[in-house]
């Protein structure tokens, strides 16, 4: 676990360290993706649907206002790129990147921007106290794990969120052949998804922390709305 854990790091920094020097990764695929049958259905969807994190349902169905605290699971970007920024709650911002969380902290000075805070670590042991923040979101992160280390971040989400609590996370749709897209370009980048369980597995497993309010599929992916149960 360490070493994948390690190498999923790794591949994120690189990723900044390029996207620094101009180089988007996700626009310089190989042919072997480029030309799958499912590639443009996928490009289709991403503009149709919208990216993962950024979607106006997440923060509608969050609905932060100044008096609540977010933490931000995974965060790569998203106070810079998706708007989470703009919003009024307290964010806190978790991520196994280093150079992400390196290059968050700069553009929180540059701005000026008053948040609660930015940590370097894994979802799975936070340095957060019990029921600390009204809300959280785990967007494009458990693709990478198996079982287990999914079960401990659910329980580590349900230990950080206070009661009531709402959270939205995301795992892949392994029965949708536009995933296969997601994969082979996650892969490619030196993060192979090792999510291992069905849709009927994971829901009885995060049953026993958290009551599902809606689903939608995003992708390749299945966003959960979730309200944390005591």
């Amino acid at each position: 676990m360490k070493d994948h854990l390690k190498s999923v790091a790794q591949s994120y920094d690189k990723a900044i360290e390029l996207g620094k020097k101009g180089i988007n990764l996700y626009k310089d695929l190989p042919d072997f993706i480029t030309n799958h049958p499912d590639y443009q259905t996928y490009l289709i969807l991403q503009n149709e649907v919208g990216q993962d994190s950024q979607r106006n349902e997440i923060k509608d169905f969050l609905n932060p206002d100044n008096n609540m605290k977010l933490v931000d699971l995974g965060c790569c970007l998203n106070l810079m790129f998706n708007g989470y920024d703009e919003w009024t709650s307290s964010y806190y911002g978790l991520d196994i990147s280093k150079e992400t969380i390196q290059l968050l902290d700069n553009y929180v000075k540059s701005k000026n921007l008053n948040i609660g805070g930015l940590h370097c670590g894994s979802i799975h042991e936070t340095p957060y106290e019990d029921e600390y923040f009204d809300m959280a979101t785990c967007i494009g992160v458990l693709e990478y794990f198996e079982k287990d280390f999914v079960i401990t971040s659910l329980k580590e989400a349900h230990r950080i969120l206070k009661p009531g609590g709402k959270l939205v996370l995301d795992i892949p749709n392994l029965e949708n052949d536009v995933f296969e897209i997601n994969k082979l370009i996650e892969s490619h980048l030196g993060r192979p998804d090792k999510f291992d369980l069905s849709r009927d597995d994971f829901e009885t497993i995060i049953e026993a922390y958290f009551e599902i309010i809606n689903t939608e599929d995003v992708v390749g992916m299945i966003q959960y709305f979730l309200i944390k149960k005591d």
